[in-house]
């Protein structure tokens, strides 16, 4: 049974019934989701009055209740209380490097930033586990220096997929975290404004990779993170900037960073969209990023993101949930889903995607 109830009337634990809705109709949290203070908060941000409640019949168990399951147990696992809480202090040390780089000019400590990044990534088990916890963080957006965080944990699990060294990792690591230092140098209003950017404005936020470059030309940094700032938005059939540079004309680490800079910004919210669920980022990235990024890079990245979700409750455009089971290779977006004692292959259902992970 089914409940409409006033925002000031939802508590922790209660199980939206529907899809919730901006007033512009952009998804903010989708049925099935279990509430947490966090969440109603965000409600609250959002200027959402009402919504729909599960109320439980008590003659029988709460079908929701077997699909909270994943990402709840890690919101409310202590593991992820303190990835939280590192996470957070990571940034905020990162905004004072970012400034005395940018605003005061002085040296980069690459020990200190690696620190931060490493006493955050020292709360994880693996890079499955981390994947999970940055999932569950999509609440916490900023649009540069939580990405720029985000960017750099994911370079550093993806160096380790691509079997780098442990030098090379760090060198890929402090690739993702300066990678946007540039934007830093670009108007506040521009680069904070929620309405769509004007041709001049998109004009002007497209300078950040070589006012990065010019950040760092002159620091004792290795070249890669130099390149990754001026690169990272270079494709591989020339269709990027600055430069319209192409293959093996991009430095590798940028190539690198670009893949793990397009995927975290995809599947975080932006105040113009909802995220987008990772199986859609991967959807995205098969239909139209095999000639645009490096084919090794990207099918090494696709794969273990892929792998990440294995055993995960899904949504599908039907609305059916299940839980992922197996993945295939030659359709990574498309794994096979098992609801109740029905098996789906969705690759061989076309009409059917992943919308959502649960």
């Amino acid at each position: 049974m089914n409940k409409r109830i006033s925002i000031k009337q939802v508590l922790s634990g209660m199980t939206v019934a529907e899809d919730v809705y901006t007033f512009d109709n952009r998804l903010v949290i989708p049925r099935g989701t279990v509430m947490t203070e966090r969440i109603i908060e965000r409600l609250k941000d959002y200027s959402i009055n009402n919504l729909t409640i599960l109320v439980p019949e008590k003659s029988t168990p709460e079908p929701v209740k077997t699909v909270m399951i994943h990402s709840e147990k890690i919101k409310n696992s202590p593991e992820f209380k303190q990835f939280h809480k590192e996470f957070l202090d990571s940034v905020h040390d990162f905004k004072g490097h970012l400034s005395n780089i940018v605003d005061k000019e002085k040296e980069i400590n690459q020990t200190s930033l690696l620190a931060d990044v490493s006493k955050t990534l020292s709360e994880t088990r693996n890079g499955i586990h981390l994947f999970d916890m940055l999932h569950c963080m999509r609440g916490s957006d900023d649009i540069t220096y939580v990405h720029s965080i985000n960017v750099s944990l994911i370079c550093n699990v993806f160096g380790h997929w691509l079997k780098l060294s442990d030098k090379d990792i760090e060198v890929l690591t402090l690739c993702g975290l300066l990678h946007d230092v540039g934007k830093l140098k670009l108007p506040h209003e521009i680069l904070y404004k929620e309405e769509p950017l004007t041709g001049t404005e998109y004009e002007i936020v497209k300078s950040h990779p070589l006012e990065g470059y010019d950040v760092l030309k002159d620091k004792d940094l290795d070249q890669r993170v130099k390149n990754a700032a001026y690169m990272h938005h270079e494709r591989c059939d020339g269709s990027g900037y600055p430069r319209k540079l192409q293959g093996e004309q991009i430095d590798s680490f940028a190539k690198i960073v670009a893949i793990a800079d397009v995927y975290d910004a995809m599947t975080s919210a932006r105040v113009y969209r909802p995220a987008l669920s990772p199986f859609d980022a991967i959807r995205i990235f098969e239909s139209e990023g095999l000639q645009k990024f490096d084919p090794h890079y990207i099918m090494t990245f696709l794969e273990g993101i892929v792998n990440s979700y294995v055993g995960n409750h899904v949504r599908l455009n039907n609305n059916i949930e299940g839980e992922i089971i197996l993945i295939n290779k030659q359709s990574l977006s498309k794994p096979i889903i098992k609801s109740g004692d029905t098996f789906i292959d969705l690759s061989k259902e076309h009409n059917l995607h992943i919308v959502a992970i649960l």
